[in-house]
């Protein structure tokens, strides 16, 4: 079984990455599909990210899922908060009972390093850089490391919000970190898009893969 990571963060919120493997047949049989999607390989994430919400919650009422116009998927009546994510080869979700919740996972890349101008200050840049180290893997560059970490912590504070609209280097702000040295960072954040509002944002990099989550 392929679950990558798993985390209990509280008695209502749970966490979950799955490494795709398996073909779309072993996720039909466990998922509910809540809409057409043509491309083969698109159509596997979305099928092991439903995967991942009843692997969390086996009562998650899959068939009442609805997407909002922001594309983010919701319960009417909020009986579970929720968001899923997925990359290349890898399906995040996250649910909870009562907080508000969003998660991303990116696969480290170059390119956050070429637009990172768009998404994050220079002060961001300087402080995630200098919180993180040394700390390499595979043949990615630091750069790379840290461009996708930020972006990272910057989408999954987006999915949080859900309601669309947010310029990621004016609305999210990247403040005090802490690594740990072992592949884990703690972000103090604060979303500015109406009232300003403090936020914690947790990241790990799994397998070469950034994970990031808020809950709030």
């Amino acid at each position: 079984m392929p679950l990558l990571f798993q985390r209990t963060i509280n008695d209502d919120t749970s966490l979950a990455v799955w490494h795709i493997l398996e073909d779309e047949e072993f996720y039909r049989s466990r998922a509910v599909p809540q809409r057409a999607v043509s491309h083969p390989h698109k159509r596997l994430q979305h099928l092991a990210g439903r995967y991942l919400l009843h692997h969390l919650a086996p009562q998650f009422p899959m068939e009442l899922i609805r997407i909002a116009e922001t594309r983010k998927p919701f319960l009417e009546d909020e009986a579970f908060h929720f968001s899923i994510s997925h990359c290349s080869d890898y399906a995040a979700a996250i649910v909870s009972r009562h907080s508000r919740v969003g998660v991303d996972i990116e696969v480290v890349t170059e390119k956050a390093v070429r637009i990172r101008q768009k998404f994050a200050s220079n002060a961001e840049w300087t402080g995630v850089y200098a919180a993180w180290g040394s700390v390499h893997v595979g043949g990615a560059s630091l750069d790379a490391l840290v461009a996708t970490l930020i972006w990272s912590c910057k989408e999954a504070v987006f999915k949080w919000y859900g309601a669309g609209e947010v310029d990621f280097k004016e609305h999210i702000q990247i403040g005090q970190c802490a690594a740990d040295g072992a592949g884990k960072m703690v972000m103090q954040v604060v979303f500015q898009k109406e009232e300003p509002e403090a936020l914690e944002v947790h990241s790990r990099l799994l397998d070469g893969v950034w994970l990031s989550y808020v809950v709030g």
